[in-house]
């Protein structure tokens, strides 16, 4: 599969098997999306692989859109996405190296995110990216640390649909050129 194979190929999933997934395949994604750019290679990025009861309770935090908890309950897996925070977009005496202030690890969250959905894609696995739950809750059942916040939500495993691709822009409505 070819990069551009992959990232025009892969959609958003929110029906999945029952196939479990194996803990193997996610620590085989997760290499892959290592590779993601970061601030200063600061790497920034936790993946947390939930299942079982643990993902239920997860699954309950998504009372900004109902919606959502009838995917992850149905998937075979979530997996958290969190970060590190404080080090992205900051130079080592805490200061901010860029104007985006701590909008920049939030950056670098998402390529690793996508990189991980890309990954997955090409091992056969289907995501979809979710970003409305209640983060407090969310985050006292994945008990995270103080230096940690939650940034996404990605159920995963073997598609049950074959969604279309939605339309897109044209190149014309989201590139210009200057000089």
């Amino acid at each position: 599969m070819t990069a551009n194979e992959c990232i025009t190929g892969r959609r958003s999933i929110r029906k999945f098997t029952e196939q479990p997934v194996a803990h193997e395949l996610i620590e085989k994604i997760v290499a892959a999306a290592a590779y993601a750019p970061s601030w200063k290679n600061t790497q920034i990025t936790r993946y947390i692989a939930v299942e079982g009861e643990k993902k239920a309770a997860l699954a309950k935090c998504t009372n900004l859109y109902a919606g959502n908890g009838v995917i992850m309950e149905q998937a075979p897996m979530v997996i958290a996405v969190t970060m590190i925070t404080g080090r992205s977009g900051y130079e080592r005496d805490g200061s901010f190296s860029t104007p985006k202030g701590t909008g920049w690890q939030m950056y670098d969250a998402g390529a690793a995110s996508e990189a991980f959905c890309l990954a997955a894609y090409e091992e056969g696995l289907g995501t979809v990216i979710m970003g409305l739950f209640d983060e407090a809750d969310a985050a006292k059942v994945l008990e995270l640390p103080e230096d940690r916040e939650l940034v996404a939500l990605i159920p995963i495993g073997y598609p049950a649909e074959s969604p279309a691709a939605p339309r897109r822009k044209t190149v014309e409505d989201l590139l210009t050129f200057q000089s």
